[in-house]
């Protein structure tokens, strides 16, 4: 877009694209396509269907469903009535979808197919829903999305939209066990398009509306919503994958013509390890963008010799709307120092290494990486301690990653601080896990830390005391926390130890449980 186009709300750019590229195709997904101007029509009665169901501006309404068409409908039909989209991880336990649904009080969540029997049975425990909507019906006691859209005029809804207003809910794991609702607002988003000039921008992050991106990442998180709304921005063609499946990955590229497309590095090795993979043609690929966890370089080197396009590293978080800092294609050099690294920041982002006290490193020393941008989020909803912890009042964000930059303003990722686990591109909380062990009626206290896994990046190994005179095994452990929280946050193994080690304050000492895992790694991170 030009400078005299750019829309000031992600609303606005709905309309500026069905007027740019009227019946151009902005979404493909299963058997349906949608045209600018059709997605336009589509997000306005979304809009109006909502202020029908006396949905305020300012409310949430909840999505716990995969990949869709629908649900962009969904989303950017809520930005239009000034409502903020909160997507639920799908992967969670029924426990955990109802925390979230009930913290964000959506008065509507609408419903997935695959999620209808896990909503009927936590259903007595979703207080503040008045409305549930199944997205592709199949449950016929709660009304159909179609049917419920369409019953509305698709004429723009006029509501009031600024900047500054929540454009997105997206939960993230918290460190005290409970999910934290960062919101991100419509300046946000833009702020990743708009800073800096047609010049500084790289090549890799230009887009024409000849490209076609593929959305395979989960839209519960930003590298799937996030990248489905950068597609929209620049009036591109999406390709939208229900759920990520290596097999049918290939398919896309073959049938679509994929020139660019996010995927975190434990999804790279699922789609190269196919057997197909090295007699697809991958010729129209121009990018494939890849962070969320380090990658091995002997996975980047096999993924580089396949796929034959330019590959950009990047890195961010949830609360930085995702990419601030981006490794592009010509760094990409085997055996050079870059390649360990995260890259450079993106235009108007800004970094520091702070240490201990709050003060800046200087270059090859190790402290807490802190960002400052417009991309920065608002705040976590309803958390205001947990927002002043993370956001100080200059707008300079606390990672909690602890990293050093090099002479020429590159950024390598040394550690965590705080004490995470990046599993597949997912987060996860030792605190989270280790509340759904204690439960165990054998346990006396757990310990949850990351060890170094070859195909998610890193695996949950729990360190578990039982009490005297209990015989718990690893599979009863294991069994037993699966039905309190999601797979992926399960322990995929277990140690029984007789105490945890502690320091004289009390705390446990995870370092000493993890450093015997890490040994001879050249970093603690995965």
């Amino acid at each position: 877009m030009s400078i005299a186009e750019r829309p000031a709300t992600l609303a606005e750019m709905v309309r500026l694209q069905a007027q740019n590229r009227g019946n151009a195709t902005a979404f493909d997904f299963e058997s349906r396509t949608t045209s600018f101007a059709e997605f336009d029509r589509k997000t306005n009665r979304v809009a109006r269907a909502l202020s029908a169901l006396r949905v305020r501006p300012g409310e949430r309404i909840a999505y716990l469903g995969k990949n869709s068409d629908i649900y962009f409908e969904l989303l950017l039909g809520a930005m239009k009535a000034n409502v903020v989209m909160a997507p639920v991880n799908w992967r969670l336990a029924g426990p955990e979808v109802a925390f979230i649904v009930e913290d964000c009080k959506a008065p509507v969540l609408f419903v997935g197919p695959e999620f209808i029997t896990l909503v009927r049975n936590i259903a007595p425990e979703l207080k503040t829903v008045r409305t549930i909507i199944a997205t592709e019906g199949g449950a016929p006691e709660w009304p159909d999305f179609t049917t419920w859209r369409d019953a509305q005029s698709s004429a723009d809804p006029g509501v009031e939209i600024t900047p500054k207003d929540i454009a997105i809910q997206l939960y993230t794991s918290g460190t005290t066990g409970k999910p934290k609702g960062a919101m991100l607002s419509h300046a946000n988003f833009l702020n990743l398009v708009n800073a800096g000039s047609e010049a500084e921008r790289p090549d890799w992050n230009k887009w024409t509306t000849e490209d076609v991106s593929l959305v395979a990442m989960p839209i519960f998180h930003i590298g799937g919503s996030g990248w489905g709304v950068m597609g929209l921005y620049h009036g591109a063609r999406a390709v939208i994958a229900r759920e990520f499946d290596p097999t049918k990955v290939l398919d896309f590229f073959e049938r679509d013509g994929i020139t660019k497309i996010f995927m975190v590095p434990a999804a790279m090795q699922f789609v190269v390890r196919q057997p197909r993979a090295r007699s697809v043609d991958f010729s129209r690929l121009k990018y494939m963008l890849y962070g969320a966890s380090p990658i091995p370089a002997a996975l980047l080197k096999e993924c580089i010799e396949v796929f034959k396009c330019g590959f950009v590293q990047m890195y961010g978080m949830t609360e930085t709307t995702g990419t601030i800092v981006a490794l592009p294609p010509e760094d990409h050099i085997e055996g050079s120092e870059r390649m360990r690294s995260a890259g450079k920041p993106l235009p108007g982002v800004e970094l520091a290494i702070l240490d201990a006290e709050g003060n800046r490193l200087p270059p090859r020393q190790v402290g807490e990486i802190a960002t400052r941008s417009g991309s920065n989020m608002v705040g976590y909803w309803n958390l205001p301690e947990a927002t002043a912890r993370t956001l100080d009042m200059d707008g300079w964000l606390r990672t909690g990653d602890a990293g050093y930059m090099d002479e020429d303003g590159y950024l390598y990722i040394h550690d965590r601080i705080k004490d995470m686990i990046i599993s597949g591109g997912e987060n996860i909380y030792p605190a989270e896990v280790e509340s759904a062990i204690c439960d165990h009626p054998d346990v006396a206290e757990a310990a949850v830390i990351g060890i170094p896994d070859d195909k998610w990046g890193e695996a949950v190994k729990a360190i578990v005391v039982l009490k005297p005179g209990m015989t718990a095994t690893a599979a009863d452990i294991i069994n037993f926390t699966r039905e309190r929280i999601a797979g992926y946050k399960t322990p995929k193994s277990v140690d029984f130890i007789a105490a945890l080690p502690r320091n004289p304050s009390g705390k446990i000492l995870r370092r000493h449980l993890r450093d015997p895992y890490w040994a001879g790694q050249d970093r603690q991170v995965n």
